[in-house]
Formats: structure tokens, sequence, C-alpha cells
């Protein structure tokens, strides 16, 4: 626990280019998407129609939630769908390969790529600033004993 509050700071850093990744996502969703009103899983609730409906789905799906089906939903293109409701693109499948991979793989190791490395930094040293933190408490203890007894 004590190396997850002392990577607050860096693993922030990680949530903000979390937070700007689906943000862009969630723009070009809208652009691709927004025109898709019915599906297995988009409804009322889970759909690309306005940024803030798409955030929440992409960010439900980067999670792993049924992103596959929402795809499926996505990739109908004519003769095989109804126009205006549910055609969407064939650039539906590199869309969501590419999110998932990215949100899923490479911001997740993120996150535990800075815990580790905090990890490293705060406890493998010999010079480690927890270390030099309970000798200087131990002198200070022995110090602040001797002048007020």
């Amino acid at each position: 626990m004590q190396t997850i509050t002392l990577s607050v700071g860096p693993l922030s850093n990680v949530f903000l280019l979390l937070m700007l990744v689906l943000f862009i996502f969630s723009i070009l969703a809208v652009f691709f998407f927004s025109t898709i009103t019915e599906g297995n899983i988009i409804s009322d609730m889970r759909n690309f129609k306005d940024f803030g409906n798409s955030f929440l789905t992409l960010f439900v799906i980067s999670t792993g939630e049924n992103w596959n089906m929402l795809m499926y939903d996505c990739i109908d293109t004519p003769p095989n769908c109804i126009q205006g409701q549910t055609c969407g693109t064939s650039l539906a499948p590199v869309f969501f390969i590419i999110f998932v991979l990215f949100v899923q793989n490479v911001m997740l190791n993120l996150f535990i790529l800075v815990i580790i490395s905090q990890f490293e930094t705060y406890y493998m040293g010999d010079d480690n600033p927890i270390i030099k933190y309970q000798v200087n408490m131990e002198v200070f203890m022995k110090t602040w004993i001797e002048f007020t007894v």
C-alpha cells in the first residue's frame, strides 16, 4: 500500500494519458458510428450518438465487456443493414481492435510499470529514501528523548 501511495503522482499522469486516449477515440467513434441507433449491444444507453455516450461506451468496453459484439453491431454495411439505424462502416474492426489492444494492453501495463518502478526506487537500493527516513527518524527520536527528559 505504501508503494501505491508513493506512486500517486506518476499514476495520475498515466490516468490522464488514458483519459486523453479515451477522448480521442470517443471523438473518432462519434464520427464513424453516430448513425447507428440499434443493435445487439447498441441501445439508448450504450451508443455513439454524442461525445458523452461515446466516452462512457468506450470506457465500458475498455474493461473488456462485449467489445466484440459492439464491433459486430458497427460493422454492418449495405445491403445487410437498415439505412439510418444499423448501418456502420467496414472500418469498425480496425477501430475496435486498435482501441482494445492499446487500452487493455498498453495502458494497463503502464500502470503496472509505474508501480513496479516506484517499488524499485523506494525499496530495492541500499540508499533508498525509506531506509534513510527510518534511520533519520530513529536519530531524531533519540535526540528528542535526550533533550526532553
